[in-house]
């Protein structure tokens, strides 16, 4: 936090109006899974067995100078020098999170150290049930769950990363919470999930309204014991409680690609430097206000936590509502945050189980997760 809140405030008197918090940096795009709501591993083949080197994500990392790197995918495990590039990470003291399944992590973790810098970010979609669902592989929950327990009492940090569709039972979320907390991670990360155009299920992504009814019923009246990693305004944005527009310049995304035009979650084009991306991006074009279909029912962390991250560190104001809202933002009572998905039917059973189907088949071969 006071590596983040230095950064902005050196920032802010520098006057930058855009600058970048987090890099999403993707070595890869190949994974062992194939998820119903992703839309990362619809490449052909030959775009899947391709990889960034570590020199390439060093330079990513020096030009835009970042103090955090989150390393997603595909599956960053799979990358056959992810240990070269986490640890040239951690010499240079930037915070990284590694975003992985966990399918691979027992199996890989000696390859890292333990360090106040290096963070597993586990995938974990909610409760058994729904999380093997959502992943589409019966006893993925079971795995992760093992290798949270192993890098826990390894002395490794480890957070949960969680994205919610249509049809989450705030309920269970709850208990979820629970049982994260129970593993020992030390925070929890939220989001509602995009509907990526290449996605096989285009059926259960999230409104705006029906997003704010959901993370209301799900954070409202919360346990004290939770502990999320991410800006507690935020958190109120999800709920509905808050306002912000989209920066989608605050986690640039890069790939093997190169510089993705505009963001993380959509693909308009790439460019060869960080510079050219800052400067020949029409950020007017994107965002909810700019009127883009495409953007109109997005509220991921990726386009709108550094929002949230920039009010807070903004001003004395913002710093004081980022303190009432760590200390007693949903903790108050809400007693009509739960009617909505009372009355509302649950989406049918047969409806779940045709889909993990048609996902088990689909998805990636044992030949392909060793390419």
């Amino acid at each position: 936090m006071w590596t983040v809140a230095t950064y902005v405030l050196r920032q802010k008197l520098a006057g930058r109006k855009r600058y970048p918090l987090v890099l999403m940096l993707e070595p890869l795009f190949r994974c062992n899974l194939a998820c119903a709501g992703c839309g990362k591993i619809q490449y052909p083949a030959h775009i899947l067995r391709k990889n960034l080197t570590p020199e390439q994500c060093f330079k990513a990392v020096e030009e835009c100078g970042v103090p955090m790197v989150s390393i997603p995918g595909g599956e960053p495990l799979l990358h056959p020098q992810i240990d070269k590039i986490v640890q040239g990470l951690v010499d240079r003291r930037k915070y990284v999170y590694l975003c992985t399944n966990a399918l691979l992590l027992k199996e890989k973790i000696d390859l890292f150290k333990p360090s106040k810098y290096l963070t597993f970010s586990v995938h974990m979609d909610g409760q058994r049930e729904h999380h093997d669902f959502s992943v589409c592989r019966e006893g993925g929950y079971d795995i992760a769950a093992e290798a949270i327990r192993e890098a826990v009492q390894r002395g490794f940090r480890v957070t949960t990363n969680t994205t919610l569709f249509d049809g989450a039972d705030p309920r269970s979320v709850r208990a979820f919470f629970d049982e994260m907390m129970d593993l020992g991670v030390e925070g929890m990360m939220l989001s509602p999930g995009y509907n990526y155009n290449k996605a096989p299920d285009q059926q259960h992504f999230l409104g705006r309204a029906r997003t704010r009814r959901l993370f209301r019923a799900i954070l409202a009246n919360r346990s004290k014991r939770w502990k999320f990693n991410q800006s507690p305004l935020f958190l109120e944005f999800l709920m509905g409680r808050r306002h912000y527009p989209c920066t989608p310049w605050g986690m640039p995304t890069y790939n093997i690609f190169g510089w993705q035009k505009p963001c993380y979650l959509l693909q308009d084009g790439y460019v060869e430097t960080y510079e050219e991306l800052i400067n020949t991006t029409r950020w007017e074009e994107y965002g909810t206000e700019s009127g883009n279909p495409r953007c109109a029912n997005c509220m991921v962390h990726s386009g709108y936590e550094a929002s949230a991250v920039d009010d807070t560190f903004g001003s004395l104001v913002g710093m004081v509502r980022a303190a009432k809202a760590s200390l007693f933002g949903g903790t108050f009572p809400d007693p009509d945050a739960m009617k909505t998905f009372d009355q509302s039917p649950s989406a049918p059973r047969q409806a779940l189980v045709s889909l993990t189907i048609k996902q088990t088949a689909a998805a990636p071969s044992r030949e392909m997760e060793t390419v």
